[in-house]
């Protein structure tokens, strides 16, 4: 494997609800956890280096299923239905909290969880409820810190540094403008390999 990465060829493979219609593979999988529009399709699209891959929009809340992307054989990454906003009755939010949870406590191929915090704001009060949930149940993680582009030069490892104080761990800055952080991202993402 290449040791300076910018982008890995990306195909969708399968969306689904719960647990029982995922794909039976064995790559390593990593499911992305995130607020919505904190910008997770545009990280997959990022890595892939296509803008059509994963569809993102303006409306968050937009995905509803659990999306599967194959990245050339060597990984899969999960795009969940982000957390915070989604315009559905309580009754949907608890069925998909139900197979969501479902999905990350018992799918074997899953390598790390992947949470995505935007690095514009401070991490958000559904940021940390989601990282406890992580944590209760230790499951490994790591987070990568999006909209990178939009923080001043300056002050970007100041926004990790704030990252890793409060979530501990791996801390990743990611920019979808120019991908200028991928090869760090696909180093950790390859690392499981033998």
């Amino acid at each position: 494997m290449k040791s300076n990465i910018k982008s890995m060829n990306g195909t969708f493979l399968i969306s689904a609800e719960k647990l029982s219609q995922c794909p039976d593979t064995k790559l390593p999988e990593f499911p992305l956890l995130g607020r919505s529009n904190v910008g997770k399709s545009s990280f997959i699209n990022g890595l892939a280096n296509n803008r059509k891959l994963a569809k993102t929009s303006n409306t968050p809340g937009k995905t509803r299923l659990i999306n599967f992307f194959n990245f050339a054989d060597n990984f899969m990454i999960a795009d969940l239905p982000g957390y915070g906003y989604a315009k559905v009755s309580k009754e949907a939010q608890n069925r998909w909290q139900k197979y969501l949870e479902e999905y990350l406590l018992k799918r074997e191929q899953i390598t790390s969880l992947v949470q995505l915090v935007d690095g514009r704001h401070d991490i958000q009060k559904n940021d940390y409820q989601m990282r406890e949930w992580v944590m209760a149940y230790d499951l490994p993680i790591f987070t990568v810190v999006t909209k990178m582009d939009y923080v001043p030069r300056g002050k970007q490892l100041n926004v990790i540094k704030k990252v890793e104080k409060e979530f501990g761990g791996v801390v990743l800055p990611f920019s979808a403008v120019d991908n200028r952080f991928n090869n760090e991202i696909f180093k950790k993402l390859l690392q499981t390999e033998d």
